[in-house]
C-alpha cells in the first residue's frame, strides 16, 4: 500500500489549546505569549492560541482574553481558538479577525462512550445525535458544499471498555444517513481518540472499511491521544493508507483531565512526526530546527521535561552534522544537546577514541 503514501500532509500543532490545558494555570500571560511566538516561526499555518472555555473547568485558559489582546499575529498564519458554545464563539469572536473562528467546518459530532461524553462534555450521547439537525441545519445555511463526521472514542473508553469495529460503522452511518437525508455528501471523517485507545491494526482495519463502505470519504482527519505510547505506529499505518490530516503537539504535550490519564494522555510529539514523515519523503511545511527550538521553550514555559525524542537526540547527522568520531562520552541529557548547543556542552568528559586503534573501553 506504500504507492498511496501522500506527498504532503497538513499536521495541526495542539500545544496552546490541548498543551496548556493540562499545565499549570499559574503560568503567567509573557511565557504563553513566549511560546506561541517560537510556534510562529516553525512554518505552522494555522495555529490555536487556546481554548475560551469556562475557567472552572479548564483553569489554564482563565487568561485566553489577555493572550488573545496582547500577542502579535505573524504572515501567513492563520489564528483561531476552541470554542464549545455561543458564549464562548462570542467571547472569541470580539478579536476577529486577529483571532479567526467563523472559518469553520460543519461537523456532526458523536461520543460511542455515553460516560465521556457527560464527563467531557456535559451532554449525554442521545443529547449530540439529538444536536445533529441543528448542525446541518447551519451547514445549509452557509451553503457549505459538504458534511464531516467526528467520531469520539472510537476505540475504547477508559470507563466502558473496547468498542468493535461494527460500533464505530454504526455510529458513522447514523451520522452519514443524517447528512444525506438532508442532500449533502460527506467528505470528511475525523477520529477523535481523547483516550489513547488506538492501534495501528484497529486503524487499519477501520479506514479500509470506511473507504469500502462510503467511497465519497476522501478525507480523513486523526486527533489521536498517545496514552499508551502507540500513536506514532498508528499514525505511520495512516500514512502508508494515504491519511493526510493529523494532530499533534509539542513534546506531545497534552493530555485530558476528564479522561483518567492526565497529562498521560499526550500526544504525537510535532517534532517526531514531522521528523518521521521528512524521512519518508513526505512535505509537511514545517522546519524541524524551528520546532526543536521550540519544543526546548515549551520545556521552559511549563516547567519540566515533555515527550519528545527528536528534541533531545536531534536529527539524524548526514554531511557536516556528521559527530566527530573522536567526540568524548555523552551520557546526559544536556551533553546530547551538542547538536543545537557544540561541543562545549561535553567538555571534560573522558574519551574513548584512540587514534589508530579500536574504541577502548
Amino acid at each position: 500500500m506504500t504507492d498511496l503514501v501522500p506527498e504532503r500532509v497538513t499536521i495541526t500543532d495542539d500545544t496552546m489549546r490541548e498543551g496548556l490545558q493540562i499545565e499549570s494555570p499559574d503560568i503567567p500571560v509573557s511565557e504563553k505569549l513566549r511560546l506561541l511566538d517560537a510556534l510562529g516561526e516553525t512554518g505552522a499555518k494555522v495555529i490555536s492560541i487556546g481554548s475560551f472555555a469556562h475557567p472552572k473547568w479548564t483553569p489554564s485558559m482563565a487568561n485566553i482574553e489577555e493572550l488573545a489582546e496582547r500577542f502579535v499575529p505573524k504572515p501567513g498564519i492563520r489564528y483561531t481558538a476552541a470554542v464549545f458554545n455561543q458564549k464562548g464563539f462570542e467571547r472569541a469572536d470580539r478579536f476577529y479577525p486577529k483571532v479567526d473562528v467563523r472559518t469553520r467546518r460543519y461537523s456532526t459530532h458523536v461520543e460511542i462512550c455515553d460516560s465521556f461524553a457527560r464527563r467531557n462534555y456535559n451532554r449525554t450521547q442521545a443529547q449530540q445525535i439529538a444536536s445533529m439537525d441543528g448542525t446541518i441545519a447551519a451547514a445549509r445555511e452557509a451553503d457549505a458544499d459538504a458534511g464531516t463526521v467526528t467520531l469520539g472514542s472510537p476505540f475504547g473508553s477508559n470507563f466502558e471498555g473496547a468498542f468493535d469495529l461494527q460500533r464505530r460503522l454504526e455510529l458513522i452511518g447514523l451520522m452519514v444517513d443524517k447528512w444525506h437525508d438532508a442532500g449533502f455528501t460527506v467528505n470528511r471523517l475525523s477520529l477523535s481518540d481523547a483516550m489513547g485507545w488506538n492501534s495501528p491494526h484497529e486503524l487499519r482495519r477501520t479506514i479500509l472499511t470506511v473507504r469500502e463502505t462510503w467511497p465519497e470519504i476522501e478525507t480523513f482527519h486523526l486527533h489521536l491521544h498517545n496514552s499508551r505510547g502507540a500513536t506514532i505506529a498508528s499514525y505511520y499505518e495512516a500514512l502508508q493508507l494515504g491519511v493526510t490530516e493529523f494532530d499533534t503537539s509539542i513534546g506531545g504535550m497534552g493530555g485530558c483531565p476528564y479522561c483518567g490519564n492526565g497529562r498521560s494522555a499526550g500526544h504525537v510529539p510535532t517534532e517526531d512526526f514531522v521528523d518521521l514523515c521528512h524521512e519518508m519523503g513526505i512535505e509537511t511545511g514545517y522546519d524541524l530546527d524551528k520546532l526543536i527550538e521550540a519544543a526546548w521553550v515549551a520545556e521552559e514555559v511549563v516547567g519540566h521535561p515533555l515527550w519528545g525524542h527528536v528534541s533531545k537526540s536531534g536529527p539524524r547527522p548526514r554531511g557536516d552534522d556528521l559527530y566527530p568520531i573522536d567526540m568524548p562520552f555523552v551520557e546526559t541529557l544536556e551533553e546530547a544537546s551538542h547538536f543545537r548547543n557544540g561541543p562545549s556542552v561535553y567538555e571534560g568528559q573522558i574519551a574513548p577514541w584512540q587514534k589508530g586503534s579500536a574504541l577502548t573501553g
